[in-house]
């Protein structure tokens, strides 16, 4: 059994709700772009099943993969209906997601701070 790394954890979590927001936030600014493809991250826990070992970068110049962003796709046009200028963002339902977001962030950042806490007593005993 591996030991939890729960500031690694949530430090990943942190990172996949910013780009989380990043994508809602360009969905809203395109709502009403014709042609336009609402975008959506794969869900949290999908996203760690695929992160894994990756290559180390050895050298300031080399380049690091964000596996993060890769998980961006455009959303099944069959879920959500498609305006006739051929956009498909839901405004209610971003505007919904930024709400979800909220809560998750102040989520983690609540459990970042209890688990600090908790540190701090055990190491002042």
């Amino acid at each position: 059994m591996q030991p939890i790394q729960l500031f690694e954890l949530t430090s990943k979590q942190s990172h996949w709700l910013s780009v989380r927001q990043t994508v809602v936030a360009g969905n809203i600014a395109n709502a009403n772009t014709p042609g336009y493809a609402a975008r959506e991250v794969a869900p949290f826990d999908a996203v760690l099943e695929q992160t894994g070992v990756r290559m180390a970068a050895t050298h300031p110049r080399h380049i690091q993969e964000d596996s993060l962003r890769s998980a961006v796709r455009t959303q099944n046009s069959s879920d959500v209906e498609v305006l006739p200028s051929g956009n498909s963002v839901n405004l209610p339902e971003e505007m919904s997601k930024t709400g979800e977001i909220k809560r998750m962030y102040e989520l983690n950042t609540g459990m970042v701070k209890a688990f600090h806490r908790m540190m701090l007593m055990t190491v002042r005993r």
